[in-house]
């Protein structure tokens, strides 16, 4: 049976994103790639439109995709309060059906979370289908090698310690209307055969010295290298794959910690 996806961007972790996960560094990276291949363009997994509304309020014809309706429902909020109405569609990404194609679709740090190889490559194959002619898909996967803290759990006397800890202090900011939040992950499991991880995250909300609310989701992934993603996308119908780093035009080597992948239909 196919894993189903399980990732936490709900409730107080939806929450957060749209609190805090506001800085763009990828976004002059994204703005090339549209100027180079056109619009229309999907932000394929938009969360809160972190990186859509800017796009959208500068004029891009660009729609957003999510799995999440929390994420869905801040982004339009955000949106309604600039007087904007981007076009937004709640789906996965293995089940992506769409009323129109694009030129280009990008996805930012989400490829891995269809809950399986399988869907991932399902994700590829849907993306292909919702591309015109010549349009590109553009995404991003981290260069597993290039954390030593992450890396050290593909060991096997490292696995031995997981499920890793709750840490004793977690990442605490205010919000814009008073509330605190506080979040604390650990990672649960990793498994270097299936190249797959298991992470929990943990958020709290304080009123004051009062907690009124606290979450607790997992999230799973896959992990991927440069050659497998190649062969996948190929098998989805890509062309002319290109591998960039770090969100700079430099081909890809191993001292980038992010790979970007453009592939053309």
């Amino acid at each position: 049976m196919t894993a189903k996806p399980h990732v936490w961007h709900y409730g107080l972790v939806a929450q957060w994103w749209a609190e805090f996960n506001v800085d763009t560094p990828e976004l002059p990276y994204y703005q090339k790639q549209i100027e180079r291949y056109g619009e229309p363009v999907l932000d394929l997994a938009c969360g809160t439109g972190r990186l859509l509304l800017p796009l959208f309020r500068a004029g891009v014809d660009i729609d957003g995709c999510d799995i999440s309706s929390d994420m869905l429902s801040l982004c339009r909020g955000q949106a309604a309060r600039e007087g904007l109405k981007p076009q937004l569609y709640q789906q996965a990404m293995h089940e992506l059906d769409l009323p129109r194609t694009y030129k280009m679709i990008y996805m930012c740090g989400s490829f891995d979370l269809a809950g399986s190889r399988e869907l991932d490559q399902e994700t590829l194959r849907r993306c292909h289908a919702h591309l015109d002619a010549g349009g590109a898909l553009v995404f991003n996967v981290d260069a597993e090698y290039a954390s030593p803290e992450a890396w050290q759990y593909w060991t096997p006397a490292k696995r031995q310690e997981l499920p890793g800890a709750w840490p004793e202090q977690g990442k605490r900011r205010r919000a814009s209307d008073g509330t605190e939040y506080v979040l604390r992950s650990r990672l649960l499991d990793l498994d270097p055969l299936e190249q797959s991880f298991m992470h929990q995250i943990r958020v709290e909300k304080w009123q004051d010295e009062d907690l009124v609310a606290e979450e607790e989701y997992t999230l799973r992934g896959q992990m991927y290298f440069k050659n497998e993603l190649i062969m996948m996308l190929e098998r989805a119908g890509f062309q002319d794959v290109s591998v960039q780093g770090d969100y700079t035009a430099e081909s890809a080597t191993a001292d980038h910690s992010e790979l970007v992948f453009i592939a053309r239909k």
